[in-house]
């Protein structure tokens, strides 16, 4: 069995890199190049593969008895064993043991009633009788699922092979029974898909003995039909009455060779079939791919050795416990947290920005700028609620006598509420953004996850330090609401004062923008209509007058145009199966805002898209829902008295103390958004930051001891170990493929056949080939039946005399060198003038005629002259 000896040894080595990956627990991911045995149930794959071996070990039976693949390396040795890859160690001398392992490692896996798994089987066997070969033997293809098979067994079984076949380095080996349709072959057919050209698919035809009398598989072992490119081998295995018999294996070859040999349609191609002959294709090939894949696993590995250099080299002279290591690597964390934590309360352009989400300052920007005005015009505008609140304070502070003016009592009454109402969403403000703050150094400390117990340390002091400034700052801006209580300023530039009180308009307190865009941006209509499917997405424009949608952002096909005037903002709860955050406008009146809706829902995929928008409705004056909680009849009785008096003088008077309350407040308002976030810039974030860059690292070292805290995680450790296993892995295997000789010569792969008989024509219904398992057809013979006669008729040749024998030598009869007719059809080519020149020369010798210069330009020949036929 002595096949391509130069090549053979590619075949070790990839072994050995095997080995080198197993046993230091690396995977590598290389595609090592196998072959892969693929075919129907019961078409001899088990059988082909003992054949290899010579040995009875794998599982038999009827239907499908390999239920998981089986990797099978052969290895050529002296001694005869085998030796699994879960029994590590452990030497099978006995192949029924083999079988039996095969057998209960199986049922461990999948059970013992046909079930099937997809984790593999690693067996290597060694022996002087074997060829260095690495196999996979794959479960057969079934249709109809038995036992405790899933119902799509046909599905998992496909997916399962093509997990090995459709690598661009795996050999497939397509078992095909000879008396079986051949072009229904679902092994041909999954060799077709992912091997069109069929670059990597090797025939094997089983079961040659079992054919009816009078057919034979001679077209197909001869490549003629359904050809591939690297065409058919023909095998014959054991039956099941010679296994039952225990058979040798070595004594089924036997009779395999005797049967080619004695066969009259396979003698003239014996030696190109049996066994043996598979054996020595399939290691040249298997070999010839080895060294075509050499060359770009020995890149792929010089490139993860290079990625790994930098590391390496710093783990090679890694000592634990050295103290100067520690306080280097202490430095490096507290600087790398120092500059991530500027990076992202600062900004930076660098490539490390998230592109994902809002973090770290913008997050902050957003609080300030966004959510904090938001949170103070949803707690200032209540109109009603203030009215209402304006008349008790008048007509209480009149008591029972009925004032002719307006008290000033009622406006500073008044306004100190409204003033102290700022508290909570400024200390909201300051909740925000410490939780903010606290993300940011939890992300930051992510990369000293190397060293467990500093990281926790830096993250527990520098989270106090927010805390301890936290409240400063709440302290601070209670202060600031304080400051405001205290005195009211009645003289400042932008109040109103009383005497403009009276004829300022409602209207005025609308902040004018012109028709100015605000935003832009995508949102879904939730309340199309069932019949209109339900929600939309659109594109919508808000100006500070109306809110538009389009069709999409190019702004082209307008929708709708809603005006803005007299509508509110109100949350929607969210439905039970939807994730979107919803929010509608709606018109106090009860009036129709959209078509036949009372309301326009609209959502949007988060809630700080919700927010965000109806911070951009709070500058075009769409203000929010105010829900005023009456317990009883008798507040509805007494609001209605507040706030409905038949009273002229009295309304005159609320309305002046509304029109000065609206005009202070405008003024706290705007003090207080331009201030709170000064104050927690200064008090909280540029503090944090200052203590991380200047008195972090003191804290740490009075708070703990340094060797406890640059202890090394497990994690850590074990990263280490496998980068250093790792990187002597890929040095070792690029030490054995550096054992490879140049010199190795390789088989060239075949030409191409004509495979179009897997590609049926849409226009034009397949013709199946005939079955060489089926009844031989009358008449025709199992030969390639010859090319049609040729419509061309032969050409004529001028005064020929009609056949006959021809003369006998020495008959004395000599006749003029014979006319050569031109070919006809201007295809072919023509016959040159110095061939025609030797053709009639040796004419002339054979019948004895002098020898004559032939000239450049033959003289044209006479008319042959009728020569009578010869008596007999």
């Amino acid at each position: 069995m002595a096949g391509n000896q130069g090549m053979e040894q590619l075949i070790p080595i990839v072994n050995k890199l095997q080995d080198a990956f197993t046993q230091l627990g690396v995977s590598m991911g290389l595609d090592l190049p196998q072959i892969a045995v693929v075919g129907g149930q019961s078409a001899g794959k088990s059988s082909v593969l003992e054949n290899f071996v010579g040995r009875d070990f794998l599982p038999r039976g009827s239907g499908i008895v390999t239920r998981r693949p089986l990797i099978l390396q052969l290895i050529n040795s002296v001694s005869e064993y085998g030796e699994f890859l879960h029994c590590k160690g452990h030497k099978f001398v006995d192949f029924d043991l083999i079988r039996k392992e095969i057998e209960d490692d199986t049922d461990r896996i999948t059970g013992i009633n046909k079930g099937i798994s997809p984790v593999p089987i690693n067996l290597r066997v060694y022996s002087p009788h074997v060829l260095n070969l690495t196999l996979i033997d794959l479960p057969g293809i079934t249709k109809v699922p038995v036992g405790d098979q899933p119902v799509d067994i046909e599905q998992q079984i496909h997916e399962m092979i093509m997990t090995y076949i459709k690598k661009d380095n795996c050999l497939i080996l397509a078992v095909t029974p000879a008396n079986s349709d051949l072009a229904n072959s679902d092994a041909l057919k999954l060799a077709k898909e992912v091997d069109p050209e069929g670059v990597r698919t090797i025939g094997v035809i089983t079961k040659l003995d079992l054919m009816d009398d009078g057919t034979d598989a001679r077209e197909i072992l001869e490549n003629k039909l359904l050809p591939l490119r690297r065409g058919y081998i023909g095998v014959v295995n054991r039956s099941q009455k010679d296994i039952d018999g225990r058979k040798d294996i070595r004594a089924a070859l036997a009779a395999e060779r005797k049967f080619f040999l004695g066969h009259p349609a396979y003698r003239h191609i014996a030696e190109r079939m049996g066994t043996p002959f598979l054996q020595r294709i399939l290691n040249q090939q298997l070999t010839n791919h080895i060294r075509d894949t050499l060359p770009a696993l020995r890149d792929k590995l010089q490139r993860q050795m290079l990625s790994m250099e930098k590391e390496v080299e710093e783990y090679k002279h890694f000592r634990p416990d050295d103290p100067s290591r520690k306080t280097k690597a202490m430095l490096q964390m507290i600087q790398q947290l120092q500059s991530d934590f500027e990076r992202s309360i600062e900004g930076s352009g660098s490539a490390l920005v998230n592109t994902a989400e809002l973090s770290g300052g913008a997050r902050i920007n957003r609080l300030f700028h966004e959510r904090f005005p938001f949170e103070i015009v949803k707690m200032e505008f209540d109109e009603k609620e203030l009215r209402k609140e304006i008349a008790f304070a008048i007509r209480n502070i009149h008591g029972i006598r009925v004032g002719l003016f307006t008290p000033d009592m009622a406006f500073e009454a008044i306004v100190k509420k409204q003033i102290s109402r700022l508290k909570e969403p400024s200390l909201k403000c300051v909740d925000l953004v410490v939780n903010e703050l606290c993300n940011v150094v939890r992300k930051c400390t992510e990369k000293m996850s190397r060293y467990p117990r500093l990281r926790d340390q830096a993250d527990g002091v520098i989270t106090a330090h927010i805390r301890e400034r936290e409240q400063r700052t709440k302290d601070q801006i209670m202060a600031l609401v304080d400051f405001e209580l205290a005195y009211m300023n009645t003289n400042h530039e932008d109040f109103i004062g009383f005497a403009n009180a009276q004829q300022n308009s409602e209207s005025s307190s609308k902040r004018k923008l012109g028709n100015q865009v605000i935003r832009k941006g995508y949102m879904a209509i939730q309340n199309l209509g069932f019949m209109k499917a339900g929600s939309r997405d659109y594109w919508f424009v808000l100006t500070s007058e109306t809110l538009s949608w389009f069709k999409d952002d190019e702004e082209k096909d307008k929708k709708y145009m809603l005006p803005l005037d007299g509508l509110k903002i109100r949350d929607i709860e969210q439905g039970f199966m939807s994730r979107r955050h919803t929010f509608a406008l709606f018109n106090p009146d009860q009036r129709n805002v959209y078509k036949d809706s009372k309301q326009l829902e609209l959502s949007c995929e988060t809630q700080e898209e919700v927010d965000s928008w109806k911070a951009s409705f709070l500058r075009a004056g769409v203000y929010p829902e105010k829900k005023v909680d009456l317990t009883n009849g008798d507040d509805d009785q007494t609001a209605s008295e507040g706030t409905s008096s038949l009273d002229p003088q009295l309304e005159r008077q609320v309305e002046t103390i509304r029109n000065l309350v609206d005009s202070y407040m405008k003024i706290i308002t705007k003090t207080i958004r331009d201030l709170v976030p000064k104050i927690i810039m200064h008090l909280m974030i540029n503090n944090s930051k200052d203590f991380i860059n200047g008195e972090l690292l003191a804290c740490l070292y009075s708070t703990g001891d340094q060797n406890s805290m640059m202890e090394e995680s497990p994690e850590e450790a074990a990263k280490r170990e496998e980068m250093l296993r790792m990187y002597h892995a890929c040095k070792e295997a690029l030490r054995i493929i550096g054992d490879v000789s140049t010199a190795t010569v390789s088989t060239p792969v075949p030409p191409p056949v004509k495979d179009d008989w897997l590609r049926t024509a849409p226009d034009s219904p397949r013709v199946s080939p005939p079955s060489p398992g089926g009844p031989p057809r009358r008449g025709v013979s199992s030969r390639v039946p010859p090319p049609p006669p040729s419509t061309r008729s032969a050409p004529s040749v001028p005064n020929r005399p009609p056949p006959g024998p021809p003369p006998r030598p020495g008959s004395g009869i000599g006749l003029p060198p014979p006319l050569i007719p031109q070919r006809p059809g201007a295809g072919l080519p023509p016959i040159p003038q110095r061939v025609q020149n030797a053709i009639a020369q040796e004419m002339l010798d054979a019948f004895g005629m002098p020898k004559r210069p032939v000239p450049g330009i033959p003289p044209r020949i006479p008319d042959r002259p009728q020569i009578p036929a010869r008596p007999n």
